[in-house]
């Protein structure tokens, strides 16, 4: 643990009177975003980078941590030890099937204990009492759902899943009959909370769903934005059909990617 240490002395000691002005004049708020950013960092190099990558940015991420955790040691809040000692506390409360005589087999019902555990921990009336107000919606209807569904409340098959989709596609299609745009709005609301539901249930982040679903879409404009430098043209001199007629071309890559990777498949035995 040598270089943890060495690492809480380097920020010491950049906070300190001799230290960086940059490094000094940092608080709680001002350092919001750099750990939001070293967040999504991190889980872009998980999913895309090499391994020293993703080291390293953990290390950027624990890096915030630390400077957090000296700031509030500064104003005699609290200081990394006593950080890691309310987790390791909390790690053993909320594991009493390893640290205690209770014995739970499977995974789903471990999860409904931590909850009901912290839900009397926090002397809370409600599972959603300690949901994070600053989440990005997607994140927010899949952690409120698993939530509920880790006490039970949850679907027993993706077939009703789907179908719960398929009645909040009917629910709005009659709203856009109307011209009640907050009933419009309530539908399309209640849709994207029942796709999530839906992508939660079959293990998928809709999150990271919608995240590679936009970069496919970035990815073919950009093709058809080539296609179109290639004709000595700018985009708003194309009709919606010549980009149309564009975007087709640009899919068919894939179309023939997934066809080869279908035909390519072992076949399974009954």
């Amino acid at each position: 643990m040598k270089n943890l240490v060495r690492l809480v002395n380097l920020v010491r000691q950049l906070r300190g009177p001799d230290g960086c002005p940059w490094d000094r004049k940092q608080t709680h708020r001002s350092l919001r975003r750099e750990l939001l950013e070293e967040c999504y960092e991190v889980l872009e190099a998980m999913e895309s980078g090499t391994v020293s990558e993703f080291r390293d940015e953990l290390g950027d991420l624990l890096l915030q941590i630390i400077l957090h955790a000296q700031i509030a040691r500064e104003r005699g809040a609290f200081d990394l030890d006593s950080v890691a000692a309310s987790v390791a506390d909390k790690l053993v409360r909320r594991h009493p099937h390893i640290f205690g005589k209770t014995r739970l087999r499977h995974a789903n019902a471990v999860l409904h204990q931590w909850e009901m555990i912290k839900k009397a921990e926090k002397n809370s009336e409600s599972i959603f009492s300690s949901l994070p107000r600053c989440l990005p919606a997607l994140l927010k209807a899949d952690k409120v759902q698993r939530k509920a569904a880790r006490v039970g409340f949850d679907w027993q098959r993706a077939e009703d899943v789907v179908a719960k989709v398929e009645e909040e596609l009917r629910e709005l299609k009659s709203a856009l009959a109307g011209t009640n745009r907050r009933r419009i709005g309530e539908e399309l609301g209640d849709l994207l909370f029942a796709v999530v539901n839906l992508a939660r249930f079959k293990h998928f982040s809709a999150e990271e769903l919608l995240s590679r679903a936009v970069d496919k879409f970035v990815r073919r404009f950009q093709a058809i934005e080539q296609a179109v430098r290639a004709q000595g043209k700018q985009l708003d001199q194309c009709s919606l059909e010549q980009l149309d007629a564009l975007w087709e071309s640009a899919k068919r890559p894939l179309k023939a990617r997934k066809r080869h990777d279908k035909s390519a498949a072992p076949v399974r035995s009954s």
